[in-house]
């Protein structure tokens, strides 16, 4: 069994660590004996992108963002390819925000998105930039679990709570004071969420690999890890943040 991740715009769209989500995935994978092959694509490159099992973007700034949004455009067919067929997509920050419709980033320039999902990025009109810990309640299916992640973003982005990640504990969410985090559908998870996300996540984690690997496998069960490091680091963040299960 091998799960193939494409990670886009690899030396461009890695901000707050985002590379840290892929090293998780590759660990858990290979702690199961899952071959676990990483591949890139940036801007001026094109791949088979519904070979793989996955495909991760991260997140950058606005300079990042407008330096390959033509590029992105170039990809859309193939991606959109990729979607049908049931690779995975995750998305943090810039990444999905750029699936979206388009994004007004702090300068008022619009950056067209690749129009696959509903949801639109604007501008904070009071300049309201949602940064600090996040807590979500998520429920992908018959998997329920609660998140915790780390937000930093000026845009605000309407239009996806009908199909959100999760909903809000604690934090601010798809826009400030948002009841919402993130989008889900299918086969897509598009997240504010930085940190990285998944090494304090491990649910999360093996959700996602389940997903991708049965893009190409009928029945895919992954063994139990032992998760109790990652699930005490977990909860002294809870812990130092003031917040206490009920």
């Amino acid at each position: 069994m091998e799960l193939k991740l494409l990670h886009l715009y690899h030396d461009i769209m890695d901000l707050y660590g985002d590379k840290g989500n892929i090293k998780t995935l590759e660990y858990r994978c290979k702690m199961r004996n899952i071959d676990f092959i990483y591949d890139t694509c940036s801007i001026g490159e094109q791949k088979d992108y519904s070979s793989y099992n996955l495909i991760f973007m991260g997140g950058g700034a606005d300079k990042e963002q407008l330096m390959l949004s033509q590029d992105l455009q170039n990809k859309r067919e193939g991606l959109e390819k990729a979607l049908k067929d049931n690779v995975f997509f995750l998305l943090i920050c810039g990444g999905y925000q750029l699936f979206g419709q388009y994004y007004v980033n702090a300068n008022g320039e619009k950056i067209q998105g690749l129009k696959f999902f509903p949801y639109r990025t604007e501008k904070s009109q009071k300049n309201d930039r949602c940064i600090g810990n996040i807590y979500i309640d998520v429920e992908l299916g018959d998997d329920k679990f609660k998140i915790l992640g780390f937000e930093n973003h000026g845009g605000q982005t309407y239009d996806a709570d009908d199909k959100y990640f999760g909903k809000v504990i604690f934090g601010n969410g798809n826009h400030y004071n948002s009841k919402y985090e993130g989008f889900f559908y299918k086969n897509v998870i598009g997240t504010y969420m930085h940190g990285p996300l998944l090494p304090k996540n491990p649910n999360l984690a093996d959700f996602i690999i389940k997903k991708s690997l049965s893009k190409d496998y009928k029945e895919v069960e992954l063994s139990a890890l032992d998760d109790s490091f990652e699930n005490m680091a977990k909860q002294e963040l809870l812990y130092n943040l003031g917040y206490k299960e009920v």
